[in-house]
């Protein structure tokens, strides 16, 4: 996912200059800065924040349209334990649970990892150098083509096509493009903007599960697809014509390095490395909560409220721990929400036995799990220098996408080998987000220089 650079320092007079690093220790020492090393707070680029908004109309203006592009795209991946059952009682029944989660594991993955090569170019580089008009555009026709040819499926490879690879590879165009912009007005604020930006995500969450399934039970299929494709393409013109990034784009070479680059640095491996394994277990609620409250026999009209109750409380998961990464320190806040997502994993989900216990445990991961989503973006941001934003990033969703890939099939493969009973999957859920709470520990501590209490 990439970012508008600025243009360099022989940029014409007024041209909007680069906040750097450099700029903040006015080539006093020779060492390079803690941005440059990967390790770094947001105390250590105040003088770069100073060049950023935080606010404003326009600013506002780009944050509800990065909304509408995350309820439209991840409130479609939000909704996808509704497509998953659909497919394994109705439209694909001949096929077994482990190979139709294939369909919405690639989705998320295709979604994340499009932000770094489609076509053999990069939506970030692109981005950089030509801003994000052409990329809103031309997403928002290929996602809503994309859900048309959805409603036309009728056999596996169909919905495979479009659901997992055309309407991805428009959403992650869209999205990138968006998240690029917004990065550009919010610094000291960041991890607020971003948690009200994912809270769109949030709504499609709730919006999108009760919609499909009534829609479907009243008109079918086809057209639930098409009606939801119609209200895509009208949020998403609305997201054309506000989302702009207050920087110029610049053009450059393509340079592959710049995504590898960071790897190299402990901080950055880490955080990865955090985020690949949230995503390994993150999605394995919302794909397999519902089959779940089936098979221990809640009744069908509730069932369908489930993941909205988990997206609902998500907003409030979304935004809260964002004003708390703020004031507190966003890795300090990521590890503590890591924590107590996998002990709800454990404590809730495996002991549950009744409709009670599974409304408890949907509402209490769908609030701490939201958390895991909007603050994941800020972290590589407060280790990377502005320039290298959208590339970074980009890299951080490559790797994360595959353990959204690879999270969904092994799980399904774990309760098909043990005829349905779910413990497996539970606990590989609660393992993955636990273990990332170490990995970001892992990362704290090199930026702190050890286990000290401050804001990181």
């Amino acid at each position: 996912m990439g970012h508008a650079a600025t243009p360099g320092p022989d940029a014409a007079d007024g041209a909007p200059q680069r906040p750097t690093s450099s700029d903040t220790d006015h080539h006093q020492h020779a060492e390079p800065s803690a941005v440059e090393q990967g390790v770094t707070t947001i105390a250590d680029t105040d003088a770069a924040a100073r060049d950023f908004p935080e606010g404003g109309k326009e600013a506002y203006t780009v944050l509800f349209g990065t909304w509408c592009v995350l309820f439209c795209t991840f409130g479609l991946g939000n909704s996808i334990g509704v497509f998953q059952t659909y497919y394994v009682d109705h439209a694909l029944r001949q096929y077994s649970s482990s190979t139709i989660s294939w369909i919405t594991s690639f989705m998320q993955w295709t979604l994340n990892f499009m932000p770094i090569v489609t076509s053999g170019t990069q939506w970030g580089f692109a981005f950089d150098k030509y801003g994000p008009r052409w990329i809103l555009a031309g997403g928002t026709v290929t996602y809503v083509f994309g859900m048309m040819m959805v409603s036309l499926g009728s056999e596996y490879y169909h919905f495979f096509l479009a659901q997992s690879i055309v309407c991805p590879l428009g959403a992650s165009a869209v999205t990138s493009a968006s998240m690029s912009c917004l990065v550009t007005w919010f610094h000291r604020r960041r991890a607020t903007a971003f948690g009200i930006m994912m809270s769109g995500s949030s709504f499609g969450g709730i919006v999108l599960p009760i919609m499909i399934p009534k829609m479907i039970d009243s008109v079918g299929f086809p057209w639930a697809m098409r009606a939801v494709g119609f209200m895509f393409l009208g949020l998403l013109i609305v997201a054309n014509c506000t989302v702009r990034s207050r920087l110029e784009p610049e053009k450059r070479p393509v340079d592959m390095r710049e995504y590898v680059r960071g790897i190299r640095e402990p901080t950055m491996m880490s955080t990865v490395f955090g985020l690949f394994l949230v995503f390994w277990g993150l999605f394995l609620p919302y794909n397999f909560v519902i089959l779940q409250a089936k098979a221990q026999g809640m009744d069908g009209e509730l069932v369908i409220y489930l993941l909205p109750i988990m997206h609902a409380v998500g907003i409030v998961g979304r935004v809260i721990p964002g004003l708390l990464a703020d004031k507190i320190g966003r890795y300090n806040i990521m590890i503590a929400i890591a924590t107590l997502t996998g002990i709800a994993c454990f404590a809730l989900w495996i002991p549950i036995r009744n409709d009670a216990g599974i409304l408890v445990f949907t509402a209490a991961f769908g609030f701490l799990s939201s958390g895991l989503t909007s603050i994941g973006p800020t972290l590589i941001a407060q280790i990377s220098d502005i320039r290298e934003i959208g590339a970074r990033t980009g890299t951080a969703f490559a790797f994360q996408s595959f353990g959204a890939l690879t999270g969904s099939p092994i799980a399904s493969a774990i309760v098909d080998a043990r005829g349905g009973e779910y413990l497996g999957l539970q606990l590989f859920c609660g393992f993955s987000i636990l273990a990332s709470a170490g990995v970001f520990a892992s990362a704290r501590y090199v930026q702190a220089g050890g286990f000290k209490l401050k804001k990181v």
